[in-house]
């Protein structure tokens, strides 16, 4: 068969060349060079886990990562951003992240028939020519204004943070306050260059809005942007006061606008005049509680804090428009368990050298007799209807513990500051005066500690919870889980202004040692202790009565036990009279001492002899 070739010779017929097989491997060489390459590029897993809270979508060619120095030449970590080439002929174009409204700004509108300009706005601005600065709004939305010719609209431009930066970030569970191994600092959130821009007759934002989650790190952003904007930039008249307008589903925050800085609503428009120089004062605080507001103190803690560190430039301004008037306050409702600490703290606040009005709101569970002690201690009382718990069951302890809502009501004081009837002052507190709402120690994860906390009064911010406690979820049950949801955004105290007395369960012998140092120390190295677990005056005198309960250990300390009892040993007779145990209380100590003897418990607190003078002096349950 000459003429045809059998399938073997074929196949060797269509064996390539020599040179085709050079071109096939110089191919797959290239091929695997390309991919070498970009491995060799990429950046670590080390690398991206210790930046991941501040990396950015970005390719390398379009990332920089700034590291900024403040103005006292203070190093302040930055996050990555996507580097912008800013053109002067592009400034009033919006800088938009259609990620970023797609996935954060969830309630943003899909028809612009629900942006349509409200009537009070259209008379606000008038027929003139109003110059309209324009945060976080759409092209689209930016033409139909200009098309409707309300004024010259200048839209502002700045980097959003991505989804790569936490809340977290921001409000981390624990800090290095005492500056051993670091000092504390914060991430940067992007702002605008706002040299770049002139004065604005009104500033308009349009909010992102996710009810279900409070601590949304780009709807903080947005709020700092107009803030900035309003200080900045925002033309104020005689009242200082400029004018804000935000289109958003859920309320802006009160952190920042104020409730009783809100003129208007209508529909998802919220129409704001802020006070510029308070809202200057909160700006000029850190961003989250990543850093101090109130610095632990100066090179030694005899030193006295320099106010004028956090005193707003404009202070002259607040006090010439009123005398301001300052009260510390406390609550005691539903039992009179808590009348002795009540009135340990009031002597412990004026042994502090405080001159400010002792505030008790108190409801009719106070007796006549406890209310005359409570008055002769210190306090000036107003009596109160409590506020029921919607979420708690009937006749639980945290049924009625929403009456602390009540503090919102004391208007005619400027600033509350809230102190626990569980607390007893060691240092002058009147410092935190100079801070806004809500300045607070911190508690768990990104929360704050309400045992301590700075307010401002407001009939506004009382009806607002009012109306928001059936659908706000408390993390605990109570008024501080409720409080933390309602302003999630805050200013972080040392925790040695509000020194919890517990212990991490895994504790060591030196952490222990230090903070028992913390407590004992004379003269006073902690603004106030803060008596978790069972308080003092439920306790024999003797020792530390959570020593004899094994689920209460991480509250027991014999320190600041006997640090209560010795602000107890300063007060009058009649006054000590008030703290006397109850025959039930007794009966239970003596419970808890037999059951701690059986158990054999280690620490050996059921063998000391219990030689409290109130035992032999006990008053009816």
């Amino acid at each position: 068969m000459v003429e045809g070739l059998g399938f073997p010779q074929r196949i060797i017929k269509a064996t390539p060349s020599k040179a085709l097989v050079i071109r096939i491997n110089l191919v797959f060489l290239a091929f695997f060079i390309i991919v070498y390459a970009a491995l060799l590029l990429r950046p670590s897993l080390s690398v991206y886990h210790e930046n991941a809270a501040s990396l950015v979508r970005c390719s390398i060619r379009e990332c920089h990562h700034k590291v900024r120095w403040d103005e006292n030449g203070i190093k302040v970590k930055a996050v990555l951003e996507e580097s912008t080439d800013h053109d002067e002929s592009n400034i009033n174009l919006p800088n938009y992240n259609k990620s970023k409204n797609i996935g954060l700004i969830n309630e943003t509108t899909s028809s612009h028939d629900e942006l349509e300009i409200p009537s009070f706005l259209k008379k606000m601005l008038g027929k003139g020519k109003k110059k309209i600065g324009m945060v976080n709004m759409d092209e689209e939305d930016v033409s139909e204004w200009n098309r409707k010719y309300l004024g010259e609209t200048i839209a502002v431009n700045f980097d959003h943070v991505t989804d790569f930066f936490k809340w977290e970030d921001l409000f981390p569970e624990w800090i290095d306050e005492e500056e051993e191994s670091d000092v504390p600092s914060c991430p940067e959130v992007p702002m605008p260059d706002f040299k770049r821009y002139g004065k604005m007759d009104v500033i308009l934002a349009k909010l992102p809005c996710n009810e279900k989650e409070r601590r949304d790190v780009f709807r903080l952003q947005v709020h700092l942007v107009v803030a900035n904007l309003a200080v900045k930039k925002g033309k104020r008249d005689w009242n200082k006061r400029t004018r804000v307008v935000f289109w958003s589903k859920c309320r802006p925050m009160m952190e920042l606008f104020r409730c009783s800085e809100l003129v208007k609503r209508q529909g998802n428009w919220w129409f704001f005049e802020p006070e510029i120089p308070k809202l200057e004062q909160k700006l000029s605080l850190p961003v989250g509680s990543c850093q101090l507001a109130l610095p632990l103190w100066g090179q030694g803690i005899h030193d006295i804090y320099d106010v004028t560190k956090i005193q707003s430039s404009s202070t002259s301004y607040l006090k010439k428009k009123s005398k301001k008037r300052e009260a510390y306050a406390t609550v005691l409702h539903s039992s009179e368990a808590y009348v002795c600490g009540a009135i340990t703290l009031a002597q412990s606040l004026r042994r502090s050298g405080t001159d400010r009005d002792l505030i008790l709101l108190i409801d009719n569970s106070i007796s006549a007799e406890k209310r005359a002690a409570l008055a002769s201690a210190g306090w000036q009382i107003l009596v109160i209807t409590r506020i029921r718990n919607p979420n708690a069951e009937k006749g639980a302890y945290n049924e009625y513990n929403y009456s602390k809502f009540r503090l919102w009501q004391l208007t005619d004081y400027d600033k509350i500051v809230f102190v626990d009837a569980d607390i007893i002052v060691l240092r002058n507190l009147d410092l935190l005066f100079h801070f806004p709402q809500i300045t607070a120690a911190g508690n768990d994860f990104s929360l704050f500690n309400s045992g301590i906390m700075v307010l401002e009064p407001s009939n506004c911010t009382f009806k607002v919870f009012m109306e928001s406690r059936n659908d706000v979820v408390s993390y605990n049950g109570g008024d501080q889980g409720f409080l933390n949801e309602m302003f999630v955004w805050w200013h972080r105290l040392p925790r040695r202004v509000n020194f919890l007395k517990d212990f991490w369960s895994n504790s060591t012998i030196n952490e222990i040692s230090f903070k028992n140092e913390l407590f004992g120390a004379d003269p006073p190295k902690v603004y106030a202790i803060h008596y978790l677990g069972w308080k003092p005056w439920l306790c024999y005198r003797d020792y530390d009565c959570n020593w004899d309960v094994e689920e209460s250990f991480v509250y027991a300390s014999d320190v600041a036990h006997h640090r209560w009892w010795k602000v107890y040993d300063a007060m009058d007779e009649k006054l000590q009279s008030f703290c006397r145990l109850t025959k039930r209380r007794k009966t239970e100590l003596e419970w808890e001492r037999r059951i701690a003897r059986k158990k054999g418990l280690v620490n050996g607190h059921w063998r000391i002899n219990i030689t409290d003078p109130r035992r032999s002096h006990l008053v009816k349950d």
